[in-house]
């Protein structure tokens, strides 16, 4: 919700509820931050190849629910997909045709030379919604701890993908001493 719609609901309920101004009061700010500080992206962004970008950019977005950016896309006058960024929370990844800059998909390799860990806030939801969108599935979800709470899927083209419990994000500061 806008900073300003948000301002008025707490206008309209803080005259029958003092007290809902204090409990909306962090919610505005975080509201009105979002807005008023830019969103960066990631550094570093790694870049897939695929023979097909718009096959890819389907399954990403149904089986493991990465949303494509638009302004990202290029295409050519022929309607082919050269070029597109997906993001999955704060991250992204660059899609790319085969064959540009060297790089060609596991799927004309035929070997797997990498693979990218997505951290996800329910591993067990997110491999459903991959099993239901048709991935093939590499290494289903496992034992109960946080770390073994993982499964490893294939896309249609063979790029591996790992998808960990977010808990695993929180990694503990290096000690520089």
């Amino acid at each position: 919700m806008k900073p300003v719609d948000l301002a008025r609901k707490l206008r309209r309920e803080a005259a029958f509820e003092p007290a809902a101004l204090d409990r909306g009061k962090e919610e505005l700010m975080a509201a009105i931050r979002q807005e008023v500080e830019p969103r960066h992206r990631p550094t570093i962004i790694p870049q897939l190849p695929y023979q097909d970008i718009r096959a890819a950019l389907s399954f990403l977005e149904r089986a493991f629910g990465f949303h494509e950016i638009p302004t990202s896309r290029m295409e050519g006058a022929d309607g082919v997909i050269h070029h597109a960024i997906v993001e999955f929370g704060d991250s992204v990844i660059g899609i790319g045709t085969q064959g540009a800059h060297g790089a060609i998909s596991p799927k004309s390799g035929g070997i797997e030379s990498q693979y990218l860990s997505v951290a996800v806030a329910d591993v067990e939801a997110h491999y459903q919604r991959a099993l239901a969108a048709g991935a093939r599935i590499a290494r289903a979800p496992r034992g109960q701890s946080a770390s073994a709470r993982a499964y490893e899927a294939l896309d249609p083209e063979g790029h591996r993908w790992r998808f960990v419990d977010q808990r695993l994000r929180e990694v503990p500061p290096l000690n520089r001493s």
